[in-house]
């Protein structure tokens, strides 16, 4: 006689926000407000539920009527939703909240600072886009992206991907959503950047925000730079932030003509990247 053996696995759900972590969420969202003349209507999909599905799309890059086929609640509600909390900048205020959170677990190390810029495609166009030239001068964005010591991404600029970086330094640091410390003699704050960013107009707005830079020399300056071969890489950390980014295919390509909606995505992903790091989400 045959015997057959079942073992229950137990299903783990990676879009489930936990509840620990969806409470603070929950309070950065705006309060709904019932328009119906009676007060009554259809019964409003809960907000978990929503974020979960706006989660689905960034990590997957599907469309938003895709989520007719999943477990959440239909794409025109999602997407009503998104563009809900896109209006009240809650994207926004995610990212920051998660800053502090981490910055209270951890610390936010301002010491040493890197900024870089990544091109992505943008089929669709829209402002914002402009002819990528490493790309057949199709359309695409750039991403210009600011980490602290560990990666943390703390200052974001969105442009065209013909847009220089250097062009985009100042954006870039007007943009950190949390009270940067001012430099000092004994706390200074150093600037890793590449070679793209040599010139005048970055070395004025380093000094304007009191930064020590640290560009690599071109050409025959750099034959002349002696290399230690135990001193520390600093500026890899934003390269590696931008391939956490990437790893969220909603925003690996852009396929959101308003860049409100696109930044959002963005902002989102900080959010969760750093919910990642402090082991609250994963």
């Amino acid at each position: 006689m045959e015997h057959t053996f079942s073992v229950d696995v137990p299903v783990v759900d990676q879009w489930h926000i936990p509840a620990d972590l969806w409470e603070g969420m929950a309070s950065l969202l705006p309060e709904h407000k019932n328009t119906h003349r009676f007060g009554g209507g259809r019964p409003r999909t809960a907000d978990v539920v929503c974020m979960e599905a706006i989660l689905f799309v960034l990590r997957t890059g599907c469309q938003w009527k895709a989520l007719n086929a999943t477990r959440f609640c239909p794409g025109s509600t999602a997407h009503d939703r998104f563009q809900e909390w896109v209006q009240a900048g809650v994207f926004q205020d995610l990212w920051e909240a998660g800053l502090l959170a981490y910055d209270a677990w951890h610390g936010l190390d301002w010491t040493w600072q890197s900024m870089d810029g990544c091109m992505t495609k943008a089929p669709l166009g829209g402002p914002k886009t402009g002819k990528n030239p490493t790309d057949r001068a199709k359309q695409g964005v750039k991403r210009s992206l600011l980490v602290e010591g560990d990666g943390i991404p703390i200052g974001l600029a969105v442009a065209g991907a013909n847009r220089p970086d250097g062009k985009l330094v100042a954006e870039t640091l007007a943009t950190i959503p949390v009270r940067r410390p001012k430099a000092t003699t004994t706390h200074p704050q150093n600037l890793c950047l590449d070679k793209a960013y040599v010139g005048d107009e970055v070395a004025d707005l380093a000094k304007a925000f009191h930064f020590t830079l640290h560009i690599p020399p071109k050409g025959k300056e750099a034959q002349k730079v002696k290399h230690h071969a135990r001193a520390k890489a600093r500026r890899w950390v934003v390269e590696r932030t931008h391939s956490w980014m990437n790893r969220f295919r909603g925003i690996l390509i852009r396929w959101s003509k308003k860049p409100a909606n696109y930044i959002a995505l963005l902002h989102l992903a900080f959010a969760f990247i750093i919910y990642g790091r402090m082991g609250l989400f994963g």
